[in-house]
């Protein structure tokens, strides 16, 4: 169900555009008091139009496209300022460090700069309300167990969706005859013009022949894990079986994709691989002096097709290579330098060498350790299925999941496999993109994933 939020992230992402343009326009008359002639504004455009790029991407890691951007208004003000802060510190290093951009004097950046930020604010507190909104269309959400309440409860709870559940038939606690009479008279009496339905439970194939003939009367019917997968980024479990893997999940090649993605994880973990290796000497010192140990811990993970990869990173722990035997009782403390080297993520920087060389890639299911495997294989349902890709250093479950750290977790587990499932399903190169920024935005706040 794409029209609950594509329709609205285009809407700002084209007005976002469109103001940081006239931001450039208005500047112009300000700076130079007339109406700018069109190579004036042909002068300033190109330069300009790359910092519009660059405030898209800031405001893109600020999470101002996300789905629940308009519903937290009280903090909205705040996160504009943040990343306007961000992309305006941004802009005068482009400018002023890139002197062929041949902008001058550079007080216009400045002017562009406040003034975009007033219009920026304008349009996403009160423009995008005026031409972002319609109508709230009434449906109908037919279904049963926890995902249907939670899909009830997010859509009717958050004013941002165009659609409002007025009438909702749980199958397991209602009968045939009830049923039938929900068709016949709430729809109608209702003026309900979408019907949300599970269409996978075997208790409404008798209601189908009643739903057919509601066709006729311009009603539209969408699956309701759709609308689930679409809202809440992950696949509903109780959708998984046999079939919604054949329906959904295939490893032919996407050449394309495939090539570029390789490419990607080549050159920047070459790049970043390399600029990491100022930090070894001080690493090396900080932990021979803490402890004396050894300063890189070799760990086994399950990486693709279920082979077992080594991977490396700065040793956090007394215990360098514990190979995740936390049910066994193992202790194992976290060192003082090790603290400090998780929480500035320095400890991961040797995985860049991983992926250079193809045992992981940049974005993908994160590699466990062998023994968590071999439970969750038992206990979780087609858990392995997420073996079937490359593992990553982040991925889609590591940004919006739950998982367990340094123990087993089968109800956390689960989360994380259906925000895996997602990623299997729909990889792209946008979905990796948007994990990559949501990984800066996350490693920048030192939140952790």
């Amino acid at each position: 169900m794409h029209f609950l939020n594509r329709k609205e992230r285009l809407i700002l992402l084209v007005g976002d555009m469109l103001f940081f343009m006239l931001s450039l326009w208005i500047t112009l008359v300000v700076r130079y008091g007339a109406l700018p002639s069109l190579d004036l504004f042909s002068l300033h455009w190109v330069p300009f139009f790359f910092l519009t790029l660059l405030f898209i991407a800031v405001f893109f890691i600020a999470g101002l496209y996300e789905k629940h951007t308009l519903l937290l208004q009280n903090h909205l003000p705040k996160t504009i300022l943040k990343a306007e802060l961000v992309g305006s510190a941004l802009a005068v290093s482009f400018f002023y460090l890139a002197p062929w951009t041949g902008i001058a004097p550079k007080r216009n950046l400045f002017i562009y700069l406040l003034i975009s930020f007033v219009l920026i604010t304008l349009w996403r507190m009160y423009g995008y309300a005026f031409v972002g909104t319609r109508k709230k269309q009434k449906a109908a959400l037919i279904g049963s167990g926890n995902e249907m309440q939670e899909l009830l409860d997010e859509v009717n709870n958050n004013s941002r969706y165009d659609l409002k559940f007025v009438s909702s038939i749980d199958l397991n606690h209602i009968s045939q005859v009830d049923l039938k009479e929900e068709v016949t008279n709430r729809i109608y009496s209702k003026d309900i013009s979408i019907i949300a339905i599970d269409l996978r439970n075997e208790k409404v194939l008798p209601l189908l022949p009643h739903l057919y003939t509601l066709i006729f009367s311009s009603i539209r019917f969408i699956e309701m894990h759709k609308i689930y997968e679409d809202i809440f980024d992950r696949i509903p479990l109780s959708l998984v079986g046999y079939s919604w893997f054949l329906e959904n999940i295939s490893l032919a090649p996407k050449s394309a994709y495939d090539f570029l993605k390789r490419v990607m994880d080549i050159s920047i973990s070459f790049l970043l691989g390399v600029v990491s290796l100022i930090v070894y000497p001080f690493v090396y010192v900080a932990i021979k002096l803490d402890d004396g140990g050894k300063v890189f811990s070799i760990q086994e993970r399950v990486g693709r097709n279920n082979k077992l990869i080594k991977l490396y990173k700065f040793r956090t722990m007394q215990i360098a290579n514990d190979g995740g035997r936390w049910q066994e009782g193992v202790v194992n403390q976290t060192t003082r330098v090790g603290s400090f080297l998780r929480q500035s993520r320095i400890d991961e920087l040797p995985q860049l060498w991983n992926v250079l060389f193809g045992d992981i890639s940049l974005i993908g299911p994160r590699p466990e350790f062998p023994e968590p495997v071999s439970l969750y294989e038992k206990q979780v349902p087609y858990y392995g299925i997420r073996h079937l890709i490359k593992p990553g250093l982040s991925g889609w479950a590591q940004i919006y999941g739950e998982h367990p750290h340094h123990g087993t977790d089968v109800a956390k587990t689960k989360n994380k496999l259906s925000y895996d499932l997602y990623y299997i399903k729909n990889r792209s190169v946008f979905l990796d993109l948007k994990i990559a920024l949501q990984t800066i935005k996350t490693l920048l706040l030192r939140s952790g994933i």
